[in-house]
């Protein structure tokens, strides 16, 4: 776009472009005739065939001057029909510029109606909500009363439980009623897996020791002792430490007291010739077994290079089992002779059923040869009726008249 004594031409019209043409026509017509009159100074044969070209051009000037005028009759007319179209555009403009302006009125009192009514709506909403809300907050707090006695209750019961767990602490605290405890725990835990007489609480060995529970299993490999008075202080007292130095004396002591415990266990209950090659060492509670194989293996592995297997309540249960497996199959092998002697004595009554039964099979066949004879005879008796009845005095044959002899049955 070039604008031009006050008016815009653009260079992309076809009318501008062909002005554009014209001019550009005129500016080489204009050079060839330069160049044509300085070739008529060096040719004068050729100046009448270029005095014609000159007529010929200046026709061509003639008709381009023509065409300019007629280019910028086309530009003015262009000129006015984009300035009535830019008008026309303006007016068009502002006439919907106005009808918006009227619509966003008309919309924004609309919407200020809408506003108004739905604020009205949401106040009495508001005004129901409330009056709900104060109903639930008195049925809530009514609720959260009774709630509060309940759980007043529930503080007296925890209250009671707490004094329980003191008690606890106290009985578990003292090595006679810890050790008392652990018994009753071992107690009800051995007399549920086994039946009463392959077990005896609070045995005397013969080294005078007295064990906590002696299992008589069958040899090999023997019966064996399950010993329940475990050292729960220095536990306790791990369980306890807060600094460092604490950890590492709860630490010491905890190994020294179970190495202690496993070694008593070893020398007085593993009596060669009368108990079996091993004992139990049996811990009340899951937390010290767990304790002792994740932070303590060497006390493990310890415990079995002395004979003595740690058990806990599951694990002790689980062992109890395959000892009770291992007892029913110690007294299957004690009765095996007794039901060999009840198998032979059965075996003897199965062959005087045979017996029997051959003696009866012999007297059924005999019984059927007899039958068979009987019918015979009858056969035969009922051919002479026959023959007496049609007075029939042939001579019978011969096999007619022989007589049978009478059989064992008949006679």
């Amino acid at each position: 776009m070039i604008e031009v004594a006050g008016q815009t031409i653009n260079l992309t019209d076809p009318i501008v472009l062909a002005a554009m043409g014209s001019g550009a026509l005129v500016l080489l017509i204009l050079v060839l005739l330069v160049m044509a009159v300085r070739a008529a100074g060096r040719s004068a044969k050729s100046t009448e065939p270029l005095m014609q070209q000159l007529g010929v051009l200046g026709q061509h000037v003639q008709h381009l001057s023509a065409g300019q005028e007629q280019l910028r009759g086309g530009l003015q007319t262009v000129s006015d029909t984009q300035a009535n179209a830019q008008t026309q555009v303006i007016q068009t403009v502002e006439a919907r510029l106005a009808a918006v302006q009227q619509q966003m009125q008309d919309r924004l009192a609309d919407n200020a109606m809408r506003s108004q009514r739905a604020m009205t709506d949401m106040q009495e909403r508001m005004k129901e909500t409330l009056h709900g809300s104060s109903k639930q907050t008195t049925t809530s707090l009514t609720q959260l009363q009774e709630r509060l006695a309940s759980i007043d209750k529930a503080q007296d019961n925890i209250t009671k439980l707490s004094g329980d767990v003191l008690s606890l602490q106290d009985i578990l605290s003292n090595k006679q009623t810890r050790g008392a405890f652990g018994e009753i725990q071992l107690h009800d835990i051995v007399s549920k897996a086994l039946p009463n007489d392959s077990y005896a609480l609070q045995h005397t060995l013969s080294n005078g020791k007295r064990a906590d529970c002696l299992i008589h299993l069958p040899n090999p490999p023997g019966p064996i002792v399950i010993d329940s008075k475990f050292p729960l202080e220095a536990y306790e007292q791990l369980r306890a430490a807060k600094t460092e130095w604490d950890l590492k004396d709860a630490v010491a002591k905890m190994k020294t007291a179970v190495t202690k415990h496993i070694n008593d266990i070893s020398d007085k209950y593993i009596i060669e010739g009368e108990t079996a090659d091993g004992a139990l060492m049996f811990l009340p509670s899951e937390a010290v077994y767990a304790e002792l194989h994740s932070n303590f293996p060497e006390l493990v592995r310890k415990g079995f290079d002395a004979r003595v297997w740690i058990v806990s309540p599951t694990t002790c249960m689980a062992t109890l089992n395959t000892m009770r497996a291992i007892l029913k199959d110690a007294r299957m092998r004690e009765q095996a002779g007794a039901i060999r002697k009840t198998l032979k004595m059965l075996h003897r009554d199965v062959e005087l059923v045979v017996e029997r039964v051959g003696k009866l099979d012999t007297h059924f066949r005999q019984a059927q040869r007899d039958v068979h004879e009987i019918s015979t005879a009858a056969e035969r008796a009922g051919k002479r009726a026959v023959k007496l009845d049609n007075f029939d005095f042939e001579e019978l044959p011969q096999e007619d008249d022989k007589i049978l002899p009478l059989t064992r049955t008949e006679a």
